[in-house]
């Protein structure tokens, strides 16, 4: 499967996102996303297992619990692959920065103007 296939997954992601804040039990995954997704714990364990076989997440047992953890093989492939297509976006995140420089610029100077003009009295 390839890199972009695993994140393609919305229950994929949000695991992803939790096991980035650190190390998680299996259950505690489960929990978490069987509340937010609705789905059962057989579903997430197989959603942690294509995690697990694409290279994205670690596994160790402690116990009798298995805890997950993000393995950086697997974003490091789908960010190898996007670099091909940063071209696209890179010049416009540059412009969009130039823009909000210059609000942010205008703004200051309207404010610093808007001080130093002198208010009539009423």
């Amino acid at each position: 499967m390839h890199a972009l296939d695993v994140l393609g997954d919305p229950v994929r992601r949000r695991i992803l996102e939790l096991l980035a804040d650190g190390e998680q039990t299996a259950g505690s995954v489960a929990a978490t996303i069987g509340a937010e997704f609705g789905i059962s714990q057989p579903a997430v364990s197989q959603h942690l297992k294509v995690l697990r076989d694409n290279g994205f997440a670690t596994v160790r047992p402690e116990g009798t619990r298995r805890v997950y953890a993000v393995d950086p093989q697997g974003p490091q492939e789908a960010t190898q692959w996007l670099s091909a297509f940063e071209r696209f976006w890179i010049p416009k995140l540059a412009a969009l920065d130039t823009e909000l420089a210059r609000g942010r610029r205008q703004r200051r100077t309207s404010s610093t103007s808007n001080r130093s003009t002198p208010q009539k009295e009423t």
